[in-house]
C-alpha cells in the first residue's frame, strides 16, 4: 500500500497577499446626521480607508499627502476660508478645496434633483459626481479609483504639457545660443560643435556667432558664461545677439568689450557672475586679423603645411566684468594665404586625463590631440566631432563643464568657383607627417 504523503500548505504569493490602499477624506457637515459614509467593500484588491472632516480647516489638518480622493459634499456652506471671487456659494467650497489640494482626485456629493450643479461642478474641476441618494459602497469604490486614475492621468497630460513647452523655449533660447553664421559673400567656411555640461542638460553658458559686415570683415566670437545653468545660458544669449548689435553698428576690440562689460553688469544676477571672451576680426582680404581676449584661451591656428599652434594670448584682457574699467589691447596677428582658425571655449581642455584623473588636458593636450588628428586626415566637422568625443573618453564620462568650438577655414589652393559653396564645413589644412607630433611648449614665433 502507497504511503501518503502529507500534502504542504502553499503560502500566497505577493500577488494574492498584496491589497492597494486607497485614502477618501469626507468633507460634509450634515446636522441631522442622516448622511453616513457606506460600508466600502475590498473590491478587486483595493481597500479604501475613511476620513472624515465637517468644515475646511478640520479638512485642510487632515489633507495629507498620503490622501488619494476627496469626496466633498456640495451643499457644505461656504466659510470664512473661502474666497469672495471664487464664484457662486454653491461652488464656492468646491474651487477651494480644488485650490489647496491641486494632485487630489475630487468627487461631488450632490442632490438627485441637482444635475446641472453636478454637471458644473465636474466642468470646474471635479475628476466625477456622485447622487446622495443613490449612494452605495460598491458604487462608491468603484468612483474612487476612476477618479484617482482619471487625476493621475490629468497630472501626467499636463506634465507632458509642461515638458512640450519646455522644449520650445529651449529650443528658442538654443537658437539664440547657436546662431546660423552671418558669412554671405565670404570665402571663409565655418563649422561648430556645442555641448553642455549637464546631464540631459540642452543649454548652457558657452556661446559663439560669426557675422560679416558690409565692408567685407569677418568677425567672429566665442564666449563662456560662468556656471553653466538655464541663467548663465540666457545671460550668453543677451551677450551674443548685444556683440552682433555692436559689431553690425561699426564697433570693435577694446570700444566693443567695454559696452559688453556694461550689458554684462547690467543683466547678470549678481557681481560674482563673469564672462570670458575671444574675438576675431578678420579683414577682407583674410591674410590678417585682429585678436582681442577678455581672460579666455586664445585661438589654435593651423597654416598650410605646418602644425597646429596657439595664437598668442600674452596681451590680453580680463574677463568681463571682474574690473570696473579694464581694458582689452588689439593684437595684430598675420594668418597667411591658407589657414584654418578654431576657437573654443575651456571645457575642451578642462577635462581630467591619465589613469589617476588628477591631471588637465591643457592646451598643449589639446594640441597634441589635434595635430594627430589632422595626421590621421579628419577635417571640419569631422575633427570638432572627434575633439570633442576624444576629450569626454580621455575624461572617463561626460565632461563637468560645457563645450563649444568654431572653426573657421580658408583655402586659396582651392578654385573660386567653390564660392557658391560658402557656409560648409570648414576643413584644417593637413600638417606634414613630420610636424604631427605633440607640440612642446615652446610654440613657434606666429
Amino acid at each position: 500500500m502507497p504511503v501518503p504523503v502529507p500534502q504542504q500548505r502553499v503560502a500566497p504569493t505577493a500577488e494574492a497577499t498584496h491589497v492597494a490602499h486607497l485614502t477618501l477624506l469626507v468633507i460634509e457637515d450634515d446636522p441631522a446626521g442622516t448622511f453616513t459614509v457606506p460600508e466600502l467593500p475590498a473590491a478587486a484588491g483595493t481597500r479604501v480607508r475613511v476620513r472624515t472632516a465637517r468644515n475646511l480647516t478640520e479638512a485642510g489638518r487632515l489633507l495629507t499627502d498620503d490622501v488619494d480622493c476627496i469626496l466633498l459634499d456640495l451643499s457644505l456652506p461656504p466659510s470664512s476660508e473661502t474666497r469672495a471671487d471664487e464664484g457662486a456659494a454653491e461652488l464656492a467650497t468646491l474651487k477651494h478645496v480644488l485650490r489647496i489640494a491641486p494632485r487630489h482626485a475630487v468627487l461631488a456629493l450632490t442632490a438627485e434633483d441637482d444635475t446641472e450643479l453636478a454637471a458644473e461642478a465636474v466642468r470646474v474641476g471635479a475628476q466625477d459626481y456622485l447622487f446622495r441618494g443613490e449612494l452605495d459602497g460598491r458604487l462608491l469604490t468603484r468612483a474612487i479609483r476612476y477618479a484617482v486614475e482619471r487625476k493621475r492621468a490629468d497630472v501626467a497630460q499636463h506634465q507632458l504639457t509642461e515638458s512640450k513647452l519646455r522644449a520650445q523655449e529651449n529650443a528658442r533660447l538654443e537658437r539664440g545660443l547657436l546662431p546660423t553664421p552671418l558669412l554671405q559673400g565670404s570665402d571663409l567656411r565655418f563649422a561648430a560643435r556645442y555641448r553642455p555640461g549637464r546631464s540631459r542638460a540642452l543649454l548652457g553658458g558657452d556661446f559663439y556667432d560669426t557675422v560679416r559686415t558690409p565692408d567685407g570683415t569677418v568677425h567672429a566670437m566665442i564666449g563662456d558664461v560662468c556656471g553653466h545653468g538655464p541663467d548663465e545660458a540666457a545671460l550668453g544669449v543677451e551677450l551674443r545677439i548685444a556683440w552682433r548689435a555692436l559689431t553690425l553698428a561699426g564697433l570693435c576690440g577694446d570700444e566693443l568689450l567695454s559696452t559688453l562689460q556694461q550689458v554684462l553688469e547690467h543683466e547678470r544676477e549678481s557681481e560674482e557672475i563673469f564672462a570670458t571672451l575671444c574675438t576675431v576680426d578678420i579683414t577682407p582680404d583674410g591674410r590678417r586679423a585682429g585678436l582681442c581676449l577678455a581672460g579666455h584661451p586664445a585661438p589654435l591656428i593651423t597654416r598650410h603645411g605646418r602644425a597646429a599652434q596657439l595664437l598668442p594670448y600674452e596681451d590680453g584682457g580680463p574677463a568681463l566684468g571682474l574690473l570696473p574699467h579694464a581694458r582689452w589691447p588689439r593684437r595684430q596677428v598675420e594668418l597667411g594665404g591658407s589657414w584654418s582658425l578654431m576657437m573654443y571655449t575651456d571645457g575642451l581642455i578642462e577635462g581630467r586625463v591619465g589613469p589617476t584623473g588628477t591631471q588637465r588636458l591643457g592646451q598643449e593636450g589639446m594640441l597634441a590631440m589635434i595635430n594627430r588628428q589632422l595626421a590621421e586626415g579628419l577635417g571640419g566637422e569631422a575633427l570638432l566631432e572627434a575633439a570633442v568625443a576624444e576629450v569626454r573618453e580621455l575624461n572617463g564620462g561626460e565632461l563637468t563643464d560645457d563645450v563649444a568650438v568654431l572653426l573657421l577655414d580658408r583655402d586659396r589652393s582651392t578654385d573660386r568657383s567653390r564660392k557658391g559653396d560658402r557656409g560648409r564645413s570648414a576643413s584644417l589644412p593637413r600638417p606634414r607627417p613630420a610636424t604631427a607630433s605633440p607640440v612642446s611648449a615652446q610654440r613657434p614665433p606666429l
